[in-house]
């Protein structure tokens, strides 16, 4: 199945925040955040920032390709099929599903291997502005 992915423009961090009753207004003054709560941890994707509290575990350098949607909930194997040819070449994803779309994050160096990659199993990648 031949997708259409977006990548954006910025870098982002994941963050692991202590207590969710005080996430910082950076989180939500981001173009993109993404905020998963379990009875583990509270975790935060979101535009990448220089100063952060001692009190926040990060990692950093992330870029985001995002999957044109919306996608139907029917559709079977999406993230599998970008995460195998990532896979293959030994990049790291961090995946992200929303009700419309998926996101599959991938680290700056290795940004323009995956597009190569992706592109030469027949996807289509453009960089959002």
């Amino acid at each position: 199945m031949t997708m259409n992915l977006i990548v954006l423009p910025h870098r982002y961090s994941i963050y692991k925040f202590k207590d969710e009753l005080t996430l910082p207004d950076w989180v939500y003054s981001s173009d993109f955040y993404s905020i998963t709560k379990t009875k583990d941890e509270l975790s935060v994707v979101a535009i990448q920032i220089d100063s952060i509290s001692k009190d926040i575990i990060y990692n950093r350098n992330w870029r985001i390709l995002k999957i044109a949607g919306p996608l139907d909930f029917s559709l079977v194997g999406i993230i599998a099929e970008i995460s195998a040819t990532l896979k293959n070449i030994n990049i790291p994803i961090f995946s992200i599903s929303t009700f419309e779309t998926d996101y599959i994050l991938v680290k700056q160096k290795d940004l323009n291997l995956a597009v190569i990659a992706l592109r030469e199993k027949g996807h289509n990648l453009v960089t959002e502005k």
